[in-house]
């Protein structure tokens, strides 16, 4: 599979980061432009029968998390997985510092992913936390975050490796806000092969008529009618 760091930049560069901070701020996730080829898709979903190339793998069903299965790479990341993060890192960024001002918390994020990975290593989460999941008919995710620990990237991207409504059936990505004093808001999304969807890992600024509050974001997956959905989850921090 050939993909460089340069293509990643250049697919990465595709997308209208403006309108999706814009939705990222209104609903806590937002669409990316094309990241992988169809081709590469499917490349990238048949690595889930290699596995030497993970660290472990979690059956929701044994952990009550939904049903399904899903594989921690280990840091030999594949090319398109290494190289996606790393070109969408910076793009995330002011996204994240924005966030954090207007929250009024912290901004520990450098302007190198290798330099926050090392932060994260130097404080005990030092585990690959990038994900390829596995859905079959019946299968689904509880809602959920992927904290893994005290130092949080607050936004990640999940890019879906099969076609909606031809490879499978259902499955769709589901977001869960809880407004301040309000009830809370589902959204429920279709994943496009090839795209990638950039969502809050925790929670996002959510404007009140005392400032900005967060508002807590759980996700998760519907549950799957027919045929085989498989995709890929990109977090930018480790696992402890």
């Amino acid at each position: 599979m050939t993909f460089t760091r340069t293509e990643a930049r250049r697919r990465v560069a595709g997308t209208d980061w403006t309108a999706l901070a814009a939705g990222l701020d209104e609903l806590g996730s937002a669409p990316t432009a094309p990241l992988l080829t169809p081709a590469e898709c499917r490349e990238l979903a048949a690595l889930y029968e290699k596995p030497e190339l993970f660290r472990t793998t979690v059956d929701l069903a044994r952990h009550r998390f939904g049903s399904g299965e899903y594989r921690y790479f280990t840091h030999e990341l594949p090319a398109p997985v290494a190289g996606l993060r790393a070109a969408l890192y910076p793009r995330l960024l002011p996204v994240a510092r924005d966030w954090a001002a207007r929250l009024g918390r912290p901004a520990p994020w450098p302007d190198s992913l290798d330099e926050w990975l090392e932060r994260c290593h130097a404080a005990g989460q030092d585990r690959s936390a990038q994900i390829l999941l596995s859905y079959g008919p019946g299968d689904w995710n509880a809602l959920h975050r992927d904290v893994f620990g005290d130092l949080v990237f607050p936004l990640q991207v999940v890019v879906a490796l099969d076609v909606y409504g031809e490879d499978y059936t259902g499955g769709e990505f589901l977001t869960v806000e809880q407004r301040p004093r309000a009830q809370s808001r589902g959204s429920a999304t279709p994943l496009r092969q090839g795209h990638g969807l950039v969502f809050t890992t925790r929670d996002h600024p959510v404007r009140t008529r005392r400032g900005w509050s967060a508002g807590a974001v759980r996700h998760g997956v519907s549950t799957v009618r027919s045929g085989r959905r498989r995709t890929l989850g990109l977090v930018f921090h480790d696992a402890a």
